[in-house]
């Protein structure tokens, strides 16, 4: 078992700093100031922080929530550009949608975030080190995205070191109600939508689909050939009260994508197809007056990903790989008192994954294949010392198949000060991470490695400077001991972890000792006048090797200064028009930070007018300036692009 600092003195304290930023971004993604208000009631309740819904002013956890007006508003395609706009929050992509892209929040590793739809994990323990791949994740029939940033490890597990990104599919509201959307635009795009369901006294459910295509661009940059993505998603929820105080709940996402590549050092047709399946079952039920609530739950993902070459003489498929996850949960929320609340639960997971890369000749090599199996334990308790002052204190429990156990602690309080005008809070958390399956037992694996650890806190403030005006500020730091990273194997290497049964390898996954970031995330927005509202966001991180040749020396790929700006106005004649700005510092392509990718700013418009209640017309254009970029070393981004649609509600 791992250290376990669990502070209990001066616990109360503790000033949590995280949810400060949560009213500020929602205020600044709120789709105008005419319908700021609607757009930012629900909000106001968050249920990623604590796994369960509570009011803003008493969570511990430092969020932003995207609801489906913002969503609407700010017309992205994807989920990774989406989170982009949000403090602390930066990605990378190598090449068009639909190719492979990281999500890193305030400079940790993508596979440090835990994502989930409807509350269901769907990282793919498959894939490199574990982690989502956010360049197939589309933005879908979602009614809100929860991001919640800093160790989340308590309550959502090892991975959520980073942070946690849950998505929430939409729910209907009334007994029958649909929506279609149609929209087109540059390089052949073309993205289509509908959804429909219904709402009554027992049953509520809900379809959607989702057909995106597009021509794309080359995804090695100074290629010539175009290359596209595909996808066809499917989603689906249906809720059935049993009694008053029993209810079913049954979800499933599936998608299918395909998507052109290219080498890393030129066109190519190689392509690859990933097809994933996302689906659960839940058994919900209240007891004590409905003061003890429970849900018991059973959850799997399958995650399938395929590549060909057709260029290839005998073999075109060049990597295909499985990565399923099987896990059975109970938790329960018991109130002791309107002011004392504790969240409690068992969790038992069983992850397999198979990869093999296979040459060009008639002999395909053997799957390289894993399991593990986890056994989680947990408890948080809520506790509202005084109304001004609310504290959130949990501990976990992982029973590791190959890693044993360990136990992990975090604490966070909010206190209110005048009137609820200012809100200071601060927080610190554990994690702890065992390898993944890939960085196990792939072709790259490594079975000599050793698990992450984690320690991280922070602390901030928000203060309402009027109705009209928000700014806050908050600073974190955390600090990683045995971080995995891939090592490359030089030529003529005597690295005897470079040789597997004689067989020379590119390759292998390693601990390095430390890593160390800290950084301010700045937040604020404003109501210039009653059609006018400005928003803006800047964080700074700093991301360092914090041993071995590259000390000092920052992360790859994180950029040490990055910031958005967006303006919305609101017409009398209901046109709605707006501008975003994003910036992107400059990155490092290596761990000696000699290669250099230069900053980037992309400027967006967009607007849009409803014909009607129920029919809205909408554009926007993408990088205005037509900014040429990369975001991933040698790997292609897009240029201006022009797209409009058309929203249909009925």
């Amino acid at each position: 078992m791992n250290r376990l600092f669990f502070p209990t003195a001066g616990l109360a304290l503790l000033l949590s700093s995280q949810a400060f930023a949560t009213e500020m971004d929602q205020q600044a993604a709120a789709p105008s100031v005419a319908d700021h208000t609607a757009s930012t009631a629900l909000p106001d309740i968050v249920v990623t922080a604590n796994r369960s819904a509570q009011a803003l002013d008493k969570v511990g956890a430092s969020v932003t929530i995207l609801t489906r007006a913002a969503l609407d508003n700010a017309q992205a395609a994807t989920v990774a550009d989406e989170l982009a706009r949000t403090p602390g929050v930066s990605f990378t992509r190598s090449g068009n949608l639909g190719s492979a892209a990281s999500v890193n929040i305030r400079g940790a590793e993508g596979h440090h975030t835990v994502v989930l739809i409807d509350g269901v994990k769907m990282n793919d323990p498959a894939s490199t080190q574990g982690g989502v791949n956010f360049g197939t994740l589309m933005v879908g029939d979602f009614g809100r995205i929860e991001i919640l940033r800093g160790a989340q490890s308590t309550l959502w597990g090892s991975q959520a070191i980073g942070g946690v990104v849950n998505i929430v599919t939409a729910e209907p509201t009334a007994s029958l109600q649909g929506n279609l959307s149609a929209e087109a635009g540059s390089r052949g795009t073309r993205h289509f939508r509908g959804a429909i369901g219904g709402a009554g006294d027992r049953l509520s459910w809900r379809l959607a689909a989702n057909r995106f295509d597009t021509d794309g661009y080359s995804a090695y940059s100074p290629g010539t050939e175009d290359d596209g993505y595909r996808q066809t998603n499917l989603s689906g929820r249906l809720n059935y009260k049993v009694s008053d105080n029993v209810s079913v709940d049954l979800r499933s996402v599936w998608s299918d994508g395909t998507n052109d590549y290219d080498a890393y050092n030129g066109d190519s047709r190689e392509y690859g197809n990933t097809e994933e399946l996302i689906t659960y079952a839940g058994l919900n039920f209240d007891l004590f007056e409905n003061r003890l609530r429970n849900r018991i739950g059973f959850a799997y993902t399958d995650t399938k990903r395929r590549t060909l070459n057709p260029d290839r003489i005998i073999e075109p498929t060049t990597f295909e790989s499985d990565g399923q996850n099987i896990r059975w949960d109970y938790q329960g929320i018991f109130a002791f008192t309107s002011d004392l609340t504790a969240t409690f639960g068992v969790e038992t997971e069983r992850s397999e994954m198979r990869s093999r890369s296979p040459s060009d000749s008639n002999d395909k090599p053997a799957y390289g294949s894993g399991r593990a199996d986890l056994d989680s334990a947990y408890t948080q308790v809520q506790w509202a010392i005084i109304p001004q002052l609310n504290i959130t204190a949990g501990l976990r429990y992982d029973d590791h198949e190959q890693y044993g156990d360990n136990a992990l602690g975090s604490v966070a309080a909010a206190l209110t000060l005048n009137d609820g005008a200012t809100v200071v809070r601060a927080s610190w958390g554990q994690g702890f991470r065992a390898p993944g399956l890939y960085e196990l037992y792939s072709d790259y694996g490594n079975l000599t490695l050793q698990a992450e650890e984690f320690e991280s806190w922070e602390l901030g403030a928000q203060h309402k400077l009027s109705d009209k005006a928000v700014v806050a500020v908050t600073y974190f730091n955390r600090k990683a001991d045995n971080e995995i990273r891939y090592n490359s194997c030089a030529f003529g290497t005597t690295d005897p972890l470079c040789l597997v049964n004689g067989t020379s390898r590119w390759g292998y996954y390693a601990n390095i000792q430390r890593t160390e970031a800290q950084g301010v995330e700045v937040a604020g927005s404003i109501d210039l006048t009653s059609s006018l509202r400005v928003a803006a966001n800047y964080t700074w991180t700093d991301a360092i090797n914090a041993s071995g040749s590259a000390e000092g020396k920052r992360l790859t790929y994180r950029p040490e200064h990055m910031g958005n700006l967006s303006a919305d106005y609101a017409f009398a004649n209901g046109l709605k028009a707006g501008v975003a700005v994003r910036y992107s510092g400059e990155t490092f392509t290596n761990a000696t930070n000699t290669g250099v990718l230069e900053a980037y700013t992309l400027v967006d418009l967009r607007a849009s007018y409803p014909i009607n209640d129920k029919l809205e017309i909408y554009g926007r254009v993408e990088n205005l300036f037509d900014e040429q970029y990369e975001m991933f070393q040698n790997f292609g981004t897009a240029d201006r692009g022009v797209f409009g649609g058309v929203r249909v509600r009925f």
